[in-house]
């Protein structure tokens, strides 16, 4: 039986983190010049909320890398689960990019190389043009608050049922302030799956979007641990 529960955690993830992808990253490729900024960052925010609902029961909904290594870090969760959790992840993120980019051809003008799949980027990739060390700073930072607020929404001090609300606001909130520098990953499967298709920059440029988040991941757990200390 045990076996079975561990499939449908793995699938779930690898289901919720399509969602993310598909429907976070698909809300700028093919919806950005009607929503805007704002917009895409509560498509990022929503995604969250409504897979925290979805999975949640049976996942726990990371639905990013960072988020099972930083509740690994912290004493939350095996290792076993952890490294299956970051395998179904990265595999749902590319199928989500892959179905985005699939939907996205059918638009006319529609170039890969000139529209992208709201990949990652620093320096001339990004959308303000921010350095390279702008990029992870912000990354690392945005995604140690990301952290702290999943830890403590989720904590069994934390108010029951309300979890996936915070914590997808929360995610609204790092968008707003993280598009303009990296298009805003804190999730590295997020920025693999769009980077996978789009290759180029965006692929030289994914180590940034895997080892900022995890960084931040980690600082997070450090710090939730001497917080959660009775």
């Amino acid at each position: 039986m045990s076996g079975t529960n561990d499939l449908k955690k793995y699938v779930a993830e690898l289901i919720g983190t399509f969602v993310l992808v598909f429907m976070g990253c698909g809300s700028a490729v093919l919806a950005g010049g009607y929503v805007g900024f704002v917009g895409i960052s509560f498509a990022f925010g929503l995604s969250v909320l409504a897979m925290a609902y979805a999975i949640g029961s049976i996942s726990g909904c990371h639905i990013n890398p960072a988020v099972s290594i930083g509740m690994f870090a912290a004493g939350k969760m095996r290792l076993k689960d952890m490294v299956i959790y970051v395998l179904v992840q990265c595999i749902g993120a590319i199928i989500g990019a892959a179905v985005l980019y699939m939907i996205a051809l059918g638009r006319p003008g529609y170039d890969l190389t000139y529209n992208g799949l709201a990949q990652n980027g620093y320096d001339a990739a990004s959308p303000g043009r921010f350095s390279m060390v702008s990029g992870f700073v912000a990354e690392v930072v945005l995604t140690m608050i990301f952290l702290l607020v999943i830890f403590g929404s989720t904590s069994a001090k934390a108010p029951a049922g309300f979890a996936g609300i915070s914590i997808g606001l929360s995610l609204v909130l790092i968008h707003l302030v993280g598009i303009p520098v990296t298009n805003t990953s804190v999730n590295p499967a997020r920025s693999l799956g769009p980077a996978i298709i789009v290759r180029g920059t965006a692929l030289t440029q994914l180590w940034l979007f895997w080892v900022a988040p995890i960084i931040g991941a980690l600082l997070a757990a450090g710090i939730w641990r001497m917080l959660e200390q009775k």
